[in-house]
Protein backbone atom coordinates (compact mmCIF):
# COMPACT_ATOMS: atom_id res chain seq x y z
CA UNK A 1 0.00 0.00 0.00
CA UNK A 2 2.70 2.49 0.58
CA UNK A 3 4.69 1.37 -1.98
CA UNK A 4 1.80 1.75 -4.03
CA UNK A 5 0.45 5.45 -3.22
CA UNK A 6 4.32 6.37 -2.08
CA UNK A 7 3.04 7.94 1.21
CA UNK A 8 4.05 11.22 3.48
CA UNK A 9 5.03 9.89 7.10
CA UNK A 10 2.35 12.63 6.68
CA UNK A 11 -0.28 10.64 5.28
CA UNK A 12 0.61 7.76 7.37
CA UNK A 13 0.03 9.18 10.65
CA UNK A 14 -3.62 10.86 9.12
CA UNK A 15 -4.47 7.27 7.72
CA UNK A 16 -3.56 5.38 10.97
CA UNK A 17 -5.45 8.08 13.43
CA UNK A 18 -8.59 8.01 11.26
CA UNK A 19 -8.16 3.86 11.85
CA UNK A 20 -8.11 4.43 15.31
CA UNK A 21 -11.16 6.33 15.58
CA UNK A 22 -12.97 3.95 13.31
CA UNK A 23 -12.18 1.10 15.07
CA UNK A 24 -12.88 3.09 18.44
CA UNK A 25 -16.86 3.99 16.97
CA UNK A 26 -17.04 0.23 15.49
CA UNK A 27 -16.35 -1.04 19.10
CA UNK A 28 -18.65 0.87 21.01
CA UNK A 29 -21.33 1.33 18.61
CA UNK A 30 -24.15 0.54 21.11
CA UNK A 31 -22.67 3.46 23.26
CA UNK A 32 -22.17 6.46 20.55
CA UNK A 33 -25.91 7.85 19.10
CA UNK A 34 -24.01 8.66 15.67
CA UNK A 35 -22.09 5.92 15.01
CA UNK A 36 -23.12 5.67 11.53
CA UNK A 37 -22.28 9.27 10.39
CA UNK A 38 -19.10 8.99 12.16
CA UNK A 39 -17.74 5.56 10.51
CA UNK A 40 -19.59 6.98 6.89
CA UNK A 41 -17.38 10.62 7.83
CA UNK A 42 -14.28 8.10 8.36
CA UNK A 43 -14.64 5.90 5.76
CA UNK A 44 -15.04 8.68 3.49
CA UNK A 45 -11.36 10.15 5.05
CA UNK A 46 -9.63 7.40 4.12
CA UNK A 47 -10.77 6.74 0.78
CA UNK A 48 -10.54 10.57 -0.12
CA UNK A 49 -7.27 10.59 1.11
CA UNK A 50 -6.13 7.56 -1.17
CA UNK A 51 -7.55 9.72 -4.18
CA UNK A 52 -5.98 12.64 -3.23
CA UNK A 53 -2.63 11.37 -3.44
CA UNK A 54 -3.20 8.79 -6.09
CA UNK A 55 -3.77 12.04 -8.38
CA UNK A 56 -1.78 14.88 -6.62
CA UNK A 57 0.57 15.19 -9.15
CA UNK A 58 -2.26 15.72 -12.20
CA UNK A 59 -2.30 19.56 -11.56
CA UNK A 60 -1.06 22.62 -9.48
CA UNK A 61 -5.12 22.50 -7.52
CA UNK A 62 -4.70 18.75 -6.53
CA UNK A 63 -1.01 19.42 -5.58
CA UNK A 64 -2.23 22.42 -3.26
CA UNK A 65 -5.12 20.03 -2.30
CA UNK A 66 -2.68 17.59 -1.00
CA UNK A 67 -0.18 19.53 1.02
CA UNK A 68 -2.63 22.28 2.44
CA UNK A 69 -6.19 21.79 1.87
CA UNK A 70 -6.65 18.38 2.75
CA UNK A 71 -4.58 18.33 5.78
CA UNK A 72 -6.69 21.00 7.09
CA UNK A 73 -9.37 19.19 6.08
CA UNK A 74 -8.41 16.11 8.11
CA UNK A 75 -7.61 18.20 11.39
CA UNK A 76 -11.04 20.27 11.13
CA UNK A 77 -13.37 17.21 10.70
CA UNK A 78 -11.67 14.91 12.66
CA UNK A 79 -11.64 17.37 15.91
CA UNK A 80 -14.94 18.40 14.80
CA UNK A 81 -15.89 14.39 15.51
CA UNK A 82 -14.77 14.16 18.67
CA UNK A 83 -18.21 15.55 20.17
CA UNK A 84 -19.59 12.86 19.47
CA UNK A 85 -16.80 10.55 20.33
CA UNK A 86 -14.78 11.19 23.36
CA UNK A 87 -17.79 11.32 25.99
CA UNK A 88 -19.28 8.33 24.91
CA UNK A 89 -15.88 6.18 25.04
CA UNK A 90 -15.10 7.61 28.41
CA UNK A 91 -17.83 9.48 30.23
CA UNK A 92 -15.91 10.29 33.19
CA UNK A 93 -14.66 14.09 33.28
CA UNK A 94 -11.11 14.60 35.11
CA UNK A 95 -11.49 18.20 35.65
CA UNK A 96 -12.13 17.47 39.86
CA UNK A 97 -8.94 16.31 39.70
CA UNK A 98 -7.06 18.75 37.56
CA UNK A 99 -8.58 21.62 39.27
CA UNK A 100 -6.98 19.84 43.01
CA UNK A 101 -3.68 19.87 41.14
CA UNK A 102 -4.00 23.99 39.83
CA UNK A 103 -5.04 24.66 43.61
CA UNK A 104 -1.97 22.53 45.57
CA UNK A 105 0.28 24.47 43.17
CA UNK A 106 -1.27 27.51 43.53
CA UNK A 107 -3.37 27.61 46.84
CA UNK A 108 -6.13 28.65 44.70
CA UNK A 109 -7.51 28.43 41.19
CA UNK A 110 -5.55 30.56 38.42
CA UNK A 111 -8.48 31.60 37.02
CA UNK A 112 -9.76 33.57 39.84
CA UNK A 113 -6.14 34.24 40.72
CA UNK A 114 -6.20 36.53 37.29
CA UNK A 115 -8.96 38.12 37.98
CA UNK A 116 -6.76 40.42 39.58
CA UNK A 117 -5.16 41.93 36.34
CA UNK A 118 -8.44 41.60 34.18
CA UNK A 119 -9.08 44.42 31.73
CA UNK A 120 -10.62 44.83 28.49
CA UNK A 121 -7.56 45.68 26.63
CA UNK A 122 -5.63 43.06 27.79
CA UNK A 123 -8.72 40.48 27.37
CA UNK A 124 -8.94 41.26 23.50
CA UNK A 125 -5.03 41.01 23.46
CA UNK A 126 -4.82 37.53 24.64
CA UNK A 127 -7.81 36.74 22.94
CA UNK A 128 -6.69 37.25 20.03
CA UNK A 129 -3.37 35.51 20.68
CA UNK A 130 -5.06 32.64 21.57
CA UNK A 131 -6.93 32.48 18.23
CA UNK A 132 -3.69 33.05 16.77
CA UNK A 133 -3.36 29.06 17.10
CA UNK A 134 -5.49 28.45 14.47
CA UNK A 135 -2.94 29.93 11.67
CA UNK A 136 0.74 29.46 13.04
CA UNK A 137 0.89 26.03 11.29
CA UNK A 138 -0.96 27.27 8.56
CA UNK A 139 1.67 30.32 7.72
CA UNK A 140 4.37 27.88 8.25
CA UNK A 141 3.69 25.80 5.74
CA UNK A 142 3.02 28.47 3.05
CA UNK A 143 6.28 30.07 3.93
CA UNK A 144 8.58 26.48 3.86
CA UNK A 145 6.20 26.38 0.23
CA UNK A 146 6.86 29.09 -1.16
CA UNK A 147 10.82 28.92 -0.51
CA UNK A 148 10.93 25.98 -1.95
CA UNK A 149 11.87 23.91 1.30
CA UNK A 150 9.61 20.56 0.12
CA UNK A 151 11.42 18.43 2.83
CA UNK A 152 11.13 20.91 5.82
CA UNK A 153 7.60 21.03 4.31
CA UNK A 154 6.68 17.55 4.46
CA UNK A 155 8.75 16.87 7.93
CA UNK A 156 6.66 19.81 9.87
CA UNK A 157 3.79 18.88 8.62
CA UNK A 158 4.14 15.08 9.83
CA UNK A 159 5.03 16.49 13.26
CA UNK A 160 2.35 18.93 13.36
CA UNK A 161 -0.12 16.82 12.40
CA UNK A 162 1.35 13.93 14.32
CA UNK A 163 0.89 16.80 17.64
CA UNK A 164 -2.86 16.96 16.30
CA UNK A 165 -3.49 13.17 16.92
CA UNK A 166 -1.26 12.84 19.95
CA UNK A 167 -3.73 15.63 21.60
CA UNK A 168 -6.66 14.07 20.14
CA UNK A 169 -5.80 11.26 21.86
CA UNK A 170 -5.37 12.86 25.13
CA UNK A 171 -8.80 13.84 24.85
CA UNK A 172 -10.22 10.39 24.40
CA UNK A 173 -8.16 9.01 27.13
CA UNK A 174 -8.44 12.08 29.84
CA UNK A 175 -11.63 13.83 28.91
CA UNK A 176 -12.10 17.46 30.57
CA UNK A 177 -14.36 20.34 29.76
CA UNK A 178 -11.65 23.43 31.06
CA UNK A 179 -12.01 25.98 33.84
CA UNK A 180 -14.29 27.95 31.85
CA UNK A 181 -17.02 25.62 32.30
CA UNK A 182 -15.68 23.77 35.74
CA UNK A 183 -15.11 26.91 37.49
CA UNK A 184 -17.41 29.12 35.95
CA UNK A 185 -19.51 29.26 39.50
CA UNK A 186 -16.30 30.53 41.21
CA UNK A 187 -15.45 33.67 38.60
CA UNK A 188 -16.30 36.85 40.14
CA UNK A 189 -16.25 38.67 36.66
CA UNK A 190 -16.21 37.80 33.11
CA UNK A 191 -14.40 37.86 30.40
CA UNK A 192 -15.03 41.42 28.85
CA UNK A 193 -12.74 43.19 26.32
CA UNK A 194 -13.03 46.26 24.45
CA UNK A 195 -14.56 45.14 20.71
CA UNK A 196 -12.39 41.51 20.05
CA UNK A 197 -13.33 39.37 22.94
CA UNK A 198 -16.45 38.62 22.80
CA UNK A 199 -17.25 37.86 18.87
CA UNK A 200 -14.12 35.56 18.82
CA UNK A 201 -15.24 33.94 21.88
CA UNK A 202 -19.05 33.43 20.30
CA UNK A 203 -17.26 31.69 16.86
CA UNK A 204 -14.68 29.42 18.81
CA UNK A 205 -17.67 28.39 21.17
CA UNK A 206 -19.90 27.34 17.43
CA UNK A 207 -17.11 25.96 15.78
CA UNK A 208 -15.89 24.06 18.85
CA UNK A 209 -18.78 23.31 20.83
CA UNK A 210 -18.10 20.88 24.11
CA UNK A 211 -15.22 18.53 22.95
CA UNK A 212 -13.88 17.72 26.44
CA UNK A 213 -10.79 18.78 24.83
CA UNK A 214 -8.69 20.78 27.61
CA UNK A 215 -6.29 18.05 28.86
CA UNK A 216 -3.67 18.13 27.13
CA UNK A 217 -3.37 21.69 26.07
CA UNK A 218 -3.35 21.23 21.75
CA UNK A 219 -2.90 25.09 21.87
CA UNK A 220 -0.03 24.66 23.92
CA UNK A 221 1.27 21.84 22.03
CA UNK A 222 1.21 22.76 18.63
CA UNK A 223 2.27 26.12 19.14
CA UNK A 224 5.34 25.08 20.55
CA UNK A 225 5.71 22.56 17.61
CA UNK A 226 5.34 25.30 15.26
CA UNK A 227 7.41 27.24 17.02
CA UNK A 228 10.35 24.93 17.12
CA UNK A 229 10.22 23.98 13.19
CA UNK A 230 10.06 27.87 12.71
CA UNK A 231 13.63 27.81 14.36
CA UNK A 232 14.95 25.61 12.07
CA UNK A 233 13.71 26.56 9.27
CA UNK A 234 12.37 30.26 9.10
CA UNK A 235 14.13 32.36 11.37
CA UNK A 236 12.00 35.54 10.51
CA UNK A 237 9.02 33.54 10.88
CA UNK A 238 10.78 32.19 14.59
CA UNK A 239 10.98 35.71 15.53
CA UNK A 240 7.36 36.92 14.68
CA UNK A 241 5.95 33.76 16.52
CA UNK A 242 7.97 33.92 19.48
CA UNK A 243 5.78 36.94 21.45
CA UNK A 244 2.72 35.44 19.97
CA UNK A 245 3.47 32.24 21.34
CA UNK A 246 4.27 33.33 24.69
CA UNK A 247 1.05 35.30 24.49
CA UNK A 248 -0.74 32.31 24.09
CA UNK A 249 0.10 30.35 26.25
CA UNK A 250 -0.66 32.89 28.88
CA UNK A 251 -4.00 33.38 27.15
CA UNK A 252 -4.98 29.79 27.64
CA UNK A 253 -5.64 29.96 31.34
CA UNK A 254 -6.58 33.51 31.49
CA UNK A 255 -9.17 33.31 29.18
CA UNK A 256 -10.41 30.02 30.98
CA UNK A 257 -9.55 27.52 28.15
CA UNK A 258 -7.56 25.53 30.23
CA UNK A 259 -5.72 24.55 33.64
CA UNK A 260 -2.13 25.09 34.16
CA UNK A 261 -1.81 21.53 34.28
CA UNK A 262 -3.09 20.96 31.01
CA UNK A 263 -0.15 23.40 29.91
CA UNK A 264 2.40 21.63 31.71
CA UNK A 265 1.01 18.66 29.51
CA UNK A 266 0.74 20.60 26.12
CA UNK A 267 4.56 21.43 26.94
CA UNK A 268 5.59 17.51 27.04
CA UNK A 269 2.63 16.90 24.18
CA UNK A 270 4.86 19.17 22.05
CA UNK A 271 8.34 17.56 23.52
CA UNK A 272 6.82 14.01 23.25
CA UNK A 273 5.54 14.95 19.52
CA UNK A 274 8.93 15.97 18.15
CA UNK A 275 11.06 13.10 19.97
CA UNK A 276 9.47 10.53 19.24
CA UNK A 277 8.19 12.15 15.46
CA UNK A 278 12.07 13.04 14.64
CA UNK A 279 12.83 9.08 15.61
CA UNK A 280 10.09 7.94 13.13
CA UNK A 281 10.81 10.54 10.46
CA UNK A 282 14.83 9.63 10.23
CA UNK A 283 13.47 5.23 10.61
CA UNK A 284 11.29 6.17 7.78
CA UNK A 285 14.08 8.31 5.62
CA UNK A 286 16.79 5.67 6.45
CA UNK A 287 14.34 2.74 5.14
CA UNK A 288 13.85 4.83 2.27
CA UNK A 289 17.69 5.23 1.90
CA UNK A 290 17.17 9.29 1.59
CA UNK A 291 19.97 9.43 4.61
Amino acid sequence: MRKLFNLRPADTVTAVFVSILLLLTIAFNSAIPKRLLLISIYAALLISQLIVIRFRDRNRFLRITYDLVFPIICVIILFDSLEGVVHYVNPKDIDPLLVRLDYIIFGNHPTVLLEAIMNPLLTDILQTAYSAYYFLPVVLGIALLRNNQREEFDKSLFLILFCFYLSYLGYIIWPALGPRFALDHLQTQRLQGFFITEPMQNLLNRLEGIKRDAFPSGHTGVALTALYLAYRYNKTLFRIYLPVVGLLLFSTVYCRYHYVVDVIAGVILAAAAIFFGEIYYKWQEKREGKV
